[in-house]
């Protein structure tokens, strides 16, 4: 740890060497930098100690949807203009990012070394 005349110090040295005017900037960047450090360093320390998680697998079933009935209400122009949408299958929703567990991240760490001890 810092002792005051130590601290004092580097403080008047970054007021020579900075100045005036940059030295409250120059101390704001490094707190956010700091700050972004402490983050991701917490950030990683809890995807370590998080506990594992078997794999579930999801099966997708589609299901057959009903036909629609015909509309009962009289044609109008507008109705007319507007195109008939085709029924598309229903495709199974696949998650846009899934964060990697430490099973695959072992699993990965374990086939790049076999690929480099060929």
């Amino acid at each position: 740890m810092l002792s005051a005349p130590e601290l004092i110090m580097i403080l008047v040295v970054g007021l020579v060497v900075f100045g005036p005017g940059k030295l409250p900037e120059v101390a704001r960047s490094l707190g956010k930098g700091v700050r972004e450090f402490k983050k991701a360093t917490n950030a990683l320390s809890q995807a370590l100690n998080a506990p594992e998680q078997a794999p579930v697998q999801q099966q997708a079933t589609v299901q057959p949807q009903a036909p629609q009935p015909a509309p009962t209400a009289p044609e109008t122009p507008a109705a007319k203009a507007q195109p008939a949408t085709a029924e598309q299958p229903a495709q199974p929703a696949k998650p846009a990012y899934q964060a990697p567990t430490q099973e695959s991240v072992r699993q990965q760490i374990q086939e790049q070394s076999e690929k480099k001890a060929e």
